[in-house]
């Protein structure tokens, strides 16, 4: 599972082109949750163990820059997974919208890609399929 984030992580940072599996999106987002709120955790004890402004700001920044981190990976396979629906990246300007754009994006998230080839690519999962592509 964690074979996942890894990947995204050393081989696929600034990748915008292609398409992404619903697995690929959701173990990623699974490890990235469970990293950040371990990471929450530890900062959080240490901050009020040591009771220091200093370190306060210290882990703040540590945050801030694994959020940065983070970011252009997390941006890259929303879009190769919204390619994977056949979407254009763009589409991912509808989570700016109040309330239902988050929902609008959550359901594309959870829906299954386009069987066989689109234009942004061959089927990531036509493997599983038995290497048919349609």
């Amino acid at each position: 599972m964690k074979e996942y984030f890894l990947d995204i992580l050393k081989n696929h940072y600034c990748d915008f082109d292609g398409r992404a599996r619903r697995k690929e999106y959701w173990m990623f987002t699974l490890w990235y949750m469970i990293l950040y709120f371990a990471w929450y955790i530890v900062s959080m004890a240490l901050v009020f163990a040591i009771q220091s402004e200093a370190i306060a700001y210290i882990v703040l920044g540590i945050t801030w820059l694994i959020c940065l981190g983070v970011f252009l990976p997390s941006l890259g396979l929303s879009i190769r997974r919204l390619h994977d629906l056949g979407k254009s990246g763009w589409y991912l300007l509808f989570g700016l919208i109040p309330f239902v754009g988050g929902i609008i994006l959550l359901v594309w998230y959870c829906t299954e890609g386009t069987i066989g080839p689109n234009e942004y690519g061959p089927d990531p999962k036509a493997a599983e399929r038995g290497g048919v592509a349609a």
